[in-house]
């Protein structure tokens, strides 16, 4: 049954769904050109904050503030949102002598502020204020304001927040974005506050999942078969790598290797004149996404793990990959 009202067509459903998207890029368009050396000073102040980065906000610019707070504390910086509210009946206190303050509000005077950025004030902590109007009362207050540009909100009646929320929400992406460049943050870092799910699994490096000291299977070049099936057995990885003095790995034996030198003098033969000379291998650094391609690629189930100059330094198997997740 169709359920498009009968003043609305599916055409002028369609143009009005691309006039709300028309005018929010606009918003976003407007913004990215005023910006100016407040947006640096409000990334200075935020960057000397040796405590946390208190993101505070009402009603819709609560919500954005609390996504903002999670951003900031996901990419570097930490983080937490406080209701304004809730601020006023004791959860002032959460605030340290160290941390500094990030508050959103549309109309620059939003009475349920009014306590946090009293506390900002007595106790000199830095204010950073986002606001739609440069008129507001908290303006004059802040150490930083960064104000909105003028944009049409994209509610047809012109009321409900929609291109500034937008626009506020988009800012404080870049607030985050600068600062995590700023602090250096690495991919290193991003792993480690996003362990779980599918994000922490495709962040996972060979170096999180290779056997790696006594649990490598290698072998020398001088040893011969018999000693080194003995390793191949134990370590169960159906490989064995073959390394010199220095720790460079030279080639590696199979069990693919042992079925096509299979004869009665296989076990007097030196595991130089069985191996498979250089090996493929994986730097400690790849994600293991890249090492399960590989594998793919070469139809093997194992790879061993060299630091740059070949010396190595572990092994991955396409169980190990598979048991964490990672296809």
């Amino acid at each position: 049954m169709d359920s498009t009202p009968a003043h609305m067509d599916l055409s002028d459903t369609l143009a009005r769904a691309r006039r709300v998207l028309k005018l929010e890029a606009e918003g976003l368009d407007a913004m990215a050109a005023a910006l100016d050396d407040s947006f640096v000073r409000a990334v200075d102040i935020l960057e000397k904050v040796e405590g946390r980065i208190i993101v505070t906000g009402m009603g819709k610019s609560g919500h954005i503030a609390h996504k903002i707070a999670a951003t900031l504390a996901s990419t570097g910086k930490p983080a937490m949102f406080i209701h304004p509210g809730e601020a006023s009946h004791g959860d002032l206190g959460m605030i340290g002598d160290k941390d500094g303050i990030l508050a959103f509000t549309n109309s620059g005077s939003t009475a349920e502020l009014g306590d946090v950025v009293a506390y900002s004030r007595r106790f000199k902590l830095p204010l950073v204020l986002v606001t739609s109007n440069a008129g507001g009362e908290f303006v004059e207050q802040a150490d930083v304001t960064l104000v909105l540009p003028a944009a049409e909100e994209a509610c047809f009646i012109g009321m409900a927040p929609t291109t500034s929320t937008t626009m506020m929400m988009a800012l404080g992406d870049t607030l985050a974005v600068v600062l995590m460049e700023r602090v250096g943050f690495t991919m290193d870092d991003y792993k480690q506050r996003h362990p779980g799910g599918q994000l922490g699994r495709r962040l996972l490096k060979v170096s999180d999942l290779m056997h790696a000291g006594d649990a490598m299977p290698v072998a020398r070049p001088d040893q011969t078969m018999a000693d080194v099936l003995p390793e191949m057995t134990a370590k169960s990885l159906g490989c064995v790598g073959i390394v010199g003095a220095d720790g460079k790995l030279s080639g590696i034996v199979t069990d693919g290797d042992l079925r096509r030198h299979m004869g009665d003098d296989l076990l007097r033969r030196k595991v130089a004149d069985i191996m498979s000379k250089s090996p493929r291998t994986i730097r400690p650094t790849a994600l293991a996404s890249e090492a399960v391609a590989v594998m793919n690629e070469m139809k093997i189930t194992a790879l061993f793990v060299a630091e740059k100059g070949g010396r190595a330094v572990g092994l991955i198997h396409i169980h190990d990959c598979l048991r964490a997740g990672v296809v």
